[in-house]
């Protein structure tokens, strides 16, 4: 006798065709869920011509952009589970301002932030209903790499949240003997952002605009990398940064709630928002600890490994597991 599973839907503004964070969250936790439930993405609910087409929970990724979906959920069905996910645009902007984000806030039962920082941005009285959920996915074996120069990598789209400004200043600052290389991944999202990494690319034969790349590609990259360095000016809980750490790969980070939620408050791989001077000073001091093992990328390195466990795919599933067990 086979059992009917609940039926689920994730509802995520970004499908496959964004290739960005948003969609790799929702795929990924179909797949965890998979096995417990009926799963489908959608990009809207309903997804469908009409909202009675029993599903039993919804989870929608982002307050603001998903506020409609969320809205129908609530006047269609205010008695089922109704589970909202936080991206970084939401916790660190939209909720303070945003009429649609406030009222998905107030709407749903569940709340999820994707690092442990994430509920201290949240009006007090909404914590109870919050709850953490560690991304993750697959570990890979850390690699050798070269003591010859630094290898340094930085993935994400152009775009000011990703303050690259402060990559292409660093950058800038940096000069082609001091051995430090750095490849920047990532699409252009405004035209304006691809020029500035394209001049920059011109001007420091050190440092590479790749563009947008496939996943694999920029995983493997990702791998041969002594370091990833991530500028955020806004972030919910990168998952550059935990595919980093579970590829051996040691981060450099802005001193933002979103990257200090991932990697620890005594984490040591910091520098402040948009200070490029810093950026560039922690590249060099990565520089010169190469192949010591007292060094400060060993250090960095160690402090990864000791989070990686966090970012583990049977933890996040049975995170997911634990909350909407909660609904029933």
């Amino acid at each position: 006798m086979s059992i009917i599973k609940s039926s689920l839907c994730i509802v995520t503004p970004a499908l496959a065709d964004a290739n960005n964070g948003n969609w790799q969250t929702a795929r990924r936790w179909a797949r965890l869920l998979a096995g417990h439930y009926a799963v489908r993405l959608a990009r809207q609910w309903p997804d469908g011509p009409s909202p009675d087409d029993h599903t039993d929970i919804l989870l929608a990724l982002h307050a603001r952009r998903s506020a409609a979906s969320v809205a129908a959920w609530a006047a269609a069905h205010p008695q089922r589970p109704l589970v909202l996910t936080l991206t970084g645009t939401d916790l660190y902007r939209d909720i303070a301002s945003d009429a649609d984000a406030q009222r998905s806030l107030a709407l749903a039962h569940r709340l999820i932030v994707l690092q442990e920082r994430g509920p201290l941005a949240l009006p007090e009285a909404l914590r109870a209903k919050c709850r953490v959920v560690f991304q993750s996915a697959s570990a890979r074996q850390a690699l050798h790499k070269t003591t010859a120069h630094l290898r340094a990598v930085a993935v994400g789209h152009l775009r000011p949240e990703k303050s690259p400004a402060t990559l292409w200043a660093a950058a800038q600052l940096l000069t082609p003997n001091e051995g430090i290389f750095i490849d920047h991944m990532g699409a252009a999202l405004s035209p304006d952002l691809g020029v500035a990494a394209q001049q920059t690319a011109l001007e420091c034969p050190h440092y590479r605009w790749l563009g947008g790349l496939p996943h694999a590609s920029v995983r493997a990259r990702m791998q041969r990398a002594h370091v990833l360095v991530h500028p955020s000016a806004m972030e919910g809980g990168a998952h550059v940064v935990m595919e980093a750490v579970l590829s051996g790969t040691p981060v450099l980070a802005s001193r933002v709630d979103g990257n200090v939620g991932m990697l620890g408050s005594d984490y040591e791989g910091y520098f402040p928002v948009g200070d490029a001077t810093a950026l560039a000073d922690g590249l060099r001091q990565l520089r010169r600890g190469l192949g010591h093992s007292t060094g400060q990328l060993a250090t960095l390195q160690a402090q990864c490994e000791a989070r990686a466990a966090l970012f583990a795919p049977e933890a996040e599933r049975q995170s997911l597991l634990t909350l909407l067990a909660e609904l029933r």
